[in-house]
């Protein structure tokens, strides 16, 4: 259900993740959208950096005195390396998508792009459905054969439910930063999810794992933002990846959910979805399910079975779609690799 990229993209991809990363890490005022301004104070002047928060109101932090250190500082925000840096960036997204790496759309690396630079995926978001799915392929060095047709963008945060190495003081302005893409995007479902009018299937979804107030949407002032709870989110939330997605303008670091986690719980889905209001998308929960076990079965086969067993002990709910997805994976995909054992009914 995947074929294998060309050893030289897998090469190119890694060496472009390693990069991403490490420019992710030694981001700087030279990263920022804004510019140097001055202020007279009794007769001294002191530089300041000032940017624009997505509601448009105008924020400034302390550079330092006018004297020769910051004057250096500022000299440094338009070197050329580091400009050249963030173009060769962009210019090693160009190569790896030429050698068949995937890439992701303009309007949806808009979006995401904007979130990362307000820092979402540093307050502990993560990106699931199916943009998650489709950035395994860059990781493994593969290509999928089906199951990449997407419109919609979904977010999640694990909330208090699951405990992530995040830094808790940091806070976002979400909303802000998708009203400052001008895109048309309006808030629905008291704010969980985000629709364009022009384009109806183009949305953005907000989901978080339940809670003991069951399904009621879960405002998260630390994101300025309001999430969705979904049941069986909390196994996918657990442990997230660092992935880095390739993009026409740039690489993109996000979290993602574990590769194993989330195609187990694409297999706890399908039978919920099917039994609902939601038939295509349980088979394209049941296809990527197969899609990744099929790959992790061949080349990961211990982390899929130590997630498989993790499910396992989550109770009878759990155990009873486990089997009924396991059922249909075997019924519908005889023919996939499968190294997790058959679920053991109650």
């Amino acid at each position: 259900m995947f074929l294998d990229l060309s050893a030289v993209a897998q090469t190119q991809y890694a060496n472009l993740a390693q990069a991403a990363r490490q420019h992710h890490l030694q981001r700087s005022i030279a990263d920022l959208p804004g510019g140097f301004v001055t202020k007279a104070i009794k007769g001294q002047n002191y530089w300041y950096y000032q940017y624009k928060l997505p509601d448009r109101t105008p924020q400034q932090f302390y550079i330092g005195p006018d004297d020769e250190a910051t004057r250096a500082l500022l000299a440094a925000h338009k070197n050329p390396l580091v400009l050249r840096a963030r173009k060769h960036l962009s210019d090693m997204c160009e190569a790896v998508t030429a050698l068949g790496c995937y890439s992701v759309i303009p309007k949806h690396a808009k979006v995401l792009e904007r979130l990362a630079d307000h820092g979402l995926f540093r307050a502990g978001g993560v990106l699931v459905g199916t943009h998650a799915y489709l950035s395994y392929q860059n990781r493994f060095g593969i290509r999928w054969t089906g199951g990449e047709t997407t419109v919609d963008l979904d977010f999640a945060h694990p909330g208090k439910n699951i405990s992530i190495a995040i830094n808790e003081d940091l806070k976002i302005d979400g909303h802000g930063a998708i009203a400052s893409l001008k895109m048309g995007f309006l808030p629905v479902n008291e704010g969980t999810r985000y629709i364009k009018q022009d384009e109806p299937d183009f949305d953005l979804d907000f989901l978080t794992c339940l809670h003991r107030g069951g399904d009621a949407p879960v405002k998260m002032p630390q994101l300025n933002l309001t999430l969705q709870p979904l049941r069986f989110m909390e196994f996918s939330m657990q442990d997230p990846a660092v992935s880095v997605l390739v993009a026409p303008s740039g690489p993109i670091v996000t979290n993602v959910p574990r590769p194993e986690r989330y195609a187990l719980a694409k297999l706890v889905l399908y039978p919920e979805r099917l039994a609902g209001t939601q038939p295509e998308k349980a088979n394209k929960d049941l296809l990527q399910a197969a899609s990744l076990i099929d790959y992790l079965s061949q080349n990961e086969p211990d982390a899929l079975q130590e997630a498989w067993s993790d499910l396992q002990t989550r109770g009878p709910t759990w155990r009873k779609l486990a089997q009924e997805g396991f059922n249909a994976l075997q019924q519908r995909y005889p023919n996939i690799s499968c190294a997790i054992s058959r679920p053991k009914s109650d």
